[in-house]
């Protein structure tokens, strides 16, 4: 284990370092947004709470580069571009201008999430490194054991992998809005029912997902269109719901988050078919 850490190359360890500041600063931020709201309501307790536990995924993160997994660059880019959306719907109150502390948390995490993206794309050492993929129990003329899995297709370890991280986003951004929507239904119980299916699509949705995903990344040309198209169903189901049950307001801070992983998804999928279609000529 020594000999590993002696020769693991410096790009890693900073890059590790960097995503234990971009844990660190989320959980700074978000705890001062708490502490500098106007307002202390459910809606603000439950958008606080699954924005820190992003903080889990950024940990997760580091367990992925550490090994140096290939699904440590779409993980990256999935975890930043949520948590500034999840982060920066915070910093802006209902009224009023935002609390200049939180402006400049917000801020530094914005560039420290900038940077963790521009390390994991662009520094020719961490793309060299973050090339292995996990291990499985596989059958061999010893017996059992655990060896790496390569994916048989490589273009599925690219674009395609990043659409399916993105992807899996969808049931909790639908059931964050949704648990807030239990609030509202003090002075609005006539939208039960609504809410009941939209948690329950919320659920759905994540085997929904799954199976998508499954077939997805045994390159099938069929999940791609079924995993456009179930996109295109939960921003017709969420973005309305989030409109008429939170306002305006919910549907910035709520489907926002929700619209940028579906981009991804779809953006994933269009990247993924074009450089799968020179291997299927």
């Amino acid at each position: 284990m020594t000999i590993d850490a002696e020769r693991r190359p410096r790009a890693l360890s900073a890059l590790t370092a960097l995503l234990l500041a971009t844990a660190a600063a989320t959980v700074v931020v978000e705890v001062l947004n708490y502490l500098y709201a106007p307002s202390h309501g459910f809606g603000l307790a439950v958008r606080t709470g699954w924005a820190l536990l992003r903080t889990l995924g950024w940990l997760l993160l580091v367990r992925q580069v550490r090994r140096n997994r290939a699904v440590a660059r779409p993980l990256g880019l999935i975890l930043a571009v949520t948590t500034i959306f999840a982060v920066g719907r915070l910093v802006v109150p209902r009224s009023g201008l935002p609390p200049l502390p939180g402006v400049i948390g917000f801020a530094a995490l914005v560039l420290l999430c900038g940077a963790v993206v521009a390390m994991l794309y662009r520094h020719p050492v961490v793309r060299e490194h973050l090339v292995r993929h996990p291990n499985r129990l596989v059958f061999t003329r010893e017996g059992l054991r655990m060896q790496e899995a390569t994916p048989r297709q490589a273009p599925v370890t690219g674009w395609l992998l990043t659409a399916r991280i993105a992807a899996f986003t969808y049931s909790p951004l639908m059931l964050v809005p949704c648990l807030i929507s239990f609030g509202e239904l003090r002075d609005r119980p006539e939208w039960l029912l609504a809410v009941l299916f939209w948690l329950a699509a919320g659920i759905g949705v994540s085997y929904a997902v799954l199976l998508g995903t499954f077939f997805l990344m045994r390159g099938k040309a069929g999940a791609r269109r079924y995993l456009a198209w179930l996109t295109l169903f939960v921003l017709a189901w969420d973005l309305p719901l989030c409109y008429f049950l939170l306002g305006l307001d919910g549907l910035v801070r709520d489907g926002a988050p929700l619209l940028a992983a579906a981009l991804l998804t779809w953006y994933g999928l269009l990247r993924g078919h074009r450089t799968a279609e020179p291997d299927a000529a």
